[in-house]
């Protein structure tokens, strides 16, 4: 085998397809485009996604349903559980953080009720579900929002 004499199989390479060359080659005139309509214009081919030529798109179509909280994705959930880990006492945002229980990007929590408490804990600005304030009541702590 040398350099000089190197070339791709047969049938690897294939010529391209030149279109808009006379009548003779099949692809003159319109070169394959059609007649007139977008698709026929030069830079018009794109149609938006959900376009439905004209006619109400379906996201359009259907109704609006539900709602997604912006402040869900600031606020982190305690395990009421998980609060035994700490030491008895106060207990505001800071420490939560300190005892990595909520995450860096978490700007609130809120405490949410599964397993329980045994420690009397002072909640100070953290937000708890129903559930949550009874069982930490009823463990002799309290809360201020």
């Amino acid at each position: 085998m040398k350099l000089n004499t190197l070339k791709p199989a047969d049938g690897a390479r294939q010529e391209r397809t030149r279109v808009g060359r006379g009548i003779g080659s099949g692809l003159g005139k319109t070169a394959g485009r059609g007649h007139k309509g977008s698709f026929a214009r030069a830079g018009k081919g794109k149609i938006k996604a959900g376009f439905e030529g004209g006619q109400i798109p379906m996201q359009r179509r259907l109704p609006k349903i539900g709602f997604r909280s912006k402040l869900a994705k600031d606020t982190a959930e305690v395990l009421l559980y998980k609060l035994d880990a700490l030491p008895a006492g106060d207990v505001d945002f800071a420490v939560l953080r300190a005892a990595r229980l909520v995450p860096s990007t978490a700007k609130q929590a809120k405490i949410v009720v599964k397993g329980a408490v045994t420690k009397a804990f002072a909640l100070k600005g953290i937000a708890a579900t129903a559930g949550a304030k009874a069982a930490i009541i009823a463990a002799g702590g309290s809360l201020a929002e």
